[in-house]
């Protein structure tokens, strides 16, 4: 087995949820142990860390105006950027992704999250504002050109009391859904990463400087 594929995968989750406990935290958490249950199911081993935007709050609004982000912003974002999966859960304020959520990520490169496999998600009062994945955050992470896992999950305040019926208490259906494609896109991603680094010969700087000399 090649290091790549056996080394530990690094999924990050952001939670922009403002309360303690908070329903955007418990999603996130669902949705983390959904994604370590596939991998390991897979054989891979996940190492997750969690960037708790509340805790962010002051350091974000800094940034924003001085422009220069403090050692534990500087941390979470390391761990948003260099993450081979993330899970991004927020709140929905207005239709849309809470004003916290959106600073933390206008304080990220705008090339630095090419190509990352994400999760979107969030959490609100009604089911009514559950557009808000397909309006608001999924087109935050296209312009990111991420890459976004097909199944998006909203919880709404009646998700969290299902009472069995198929029809009507789909949360952990689509917890389950869509941790299986991020946890997928994950695996494929670093094996892709793995061949093309075992395929790949390296020809040595003098051979390729004799293959541009004019021949004799």
């Amino acid at each position: 087995m090649s290091a790549n594929t056996s080394r530990p995968l690094h999924l990050t989750v952001v939670s922009a949820g403002l309360s303690v406990p908070s329903s955007t935290r418990l999603l996130a958490d669902r949705l983390t142990e959904a994604v370590r249950k596939q991998l390991a199911d897979a054989g891979r081993d996940v190492e997750t860390q969690v960037v708790e935007l509340r805790d962010l709050a002051a350091d974000i609004a800094n940034n924003l105006v001085t422009g220069f982000p403090s050692p534990s912003l500087t941390e979470a974002i390391e761990a948003v950027t260099s993450a081979d999966g993330l899970i991004a859960v927020t709140p929905v304020f207005s239709a849309s992704y809470s004003g916290l959520f959106k600073s933390f990520f206008d304080v990220i490169d705008n090339d630095a999250l090419t190509g990352k496999a994400v999760l979107a998600a969030a959490t609100g009062g009604t089911a009514r504002h559950s557009l808000a994945l397909e309006h608001a955050l999924r087109p935050l992470f296209a312009y990111l050109r991420a890459i976004v896992v097909p199944t998006a999950v909203y919880a709404a305040s009646e998700d969290w009391g299902g009472n069995g019926d198929p029809l009507t208490d789909t949360l952990p259906s689509r917890i389950t859904r869509a941790a299986g494609e991020l946890a997928g896109l994950m695996r494929e991603r670093t094996g892709t990463a793995t061949r093309a680094t075992d395929d790949t010969a390296v020809v040595p700087f003098a051979q390729q400087l004799d293959a541009l000399r004019p021949p004799r």
